[in-house]
């Protein structure tokens, strides 16, 4: 997986690096990543597609309607193993299992993004129109994400493990989410994540 620059990605990236709502503060990253295999990737490709196959053998052995179904083509075998070593280059001091990822990672739509979004960021989005001359920040995330993934030919999913488990998740989060744009066909894939902190947290951390 290759880093990949994007300046309008780093645009709102400035805008959610540290961005102030009076009693909560929003983290949030966008990150584009090329699909092609780089430095150790190809070894731990192989690894999570054995552990999924072995998963996969102990599972439809077990119980024939198994969550792992979805997983019997090599196809979505292909996109979950893509997706997992997103999570290895965004998260290099985690370690995620092929077995448990699956369980976490949800195909969406953008309708149903869009609906998390506008609950989640309803305060951001009006702080995003105030400094941006009226602009929707939703209209300019769409924007940017076409630019970089083509939005009509992406995969949307969603990573949601347990709060323990979650590498963005700080001590004292209110709420995170965590998003994968997939473009199949230009091997691209974007995350978007976002962390709401408590800013009475982020105080005691100073301290």
């Amino acid at each position: 997986m290759k880093f990949l620059e994007y300046t309008p990605l780093a645009r709102l990236n400035d805008f959610f690096s540290d961005l102030n709502l009076g009693e909560r503060t929003i983290k949030g990253c966008l990150e584009a990543y090329s699909c092609k295999h780089t430095g150790s990737d190809k070894k731990l490709s192989l690894s999570l597609e054995n552990e999924i196959l072995d998963y996969l053998g102990k599972s439809l052995d077990s119980d024939s309607s198994s969550p792992a179904e979805f997983l019997l083509t090599r196809s979505s075998r292909k996109t979950l193993i893509y997706l997992v070593l997103t999570l290895y280059h965004l998260y290099p001091d985690y370690d995620f299992s092929a077995v448990n990822a699956h369980q976490f990672f949800t195909e969406e739509s953008w309708d149903s993004f869009k609906q998390i979004f506008d609950t989640s960021m309803f305060e951001a989005s009006k702080e995003w129109t105030v400094t941006n001359e009226g602009s929707s920040l939703l209209e300019a995330l769409y924007k940017a994400l076409d630019e970089v993934v083509r939005l009509a030919e992406c995969e949307v999913y969603s990573y949601s493990p347990d709060s323990d488990a979650d590498p963005f998740l700080e001590r004292g989060s209110i709420w995170s989410f965590n998003f994968f744009f997939y473009n199949r066909k230009l091997k691209r894939v974007v995350s978007f994540r976002v962390c709401c902190l408590r800013w009475v947290t982020i105080i005691s951390k100073l301290l």
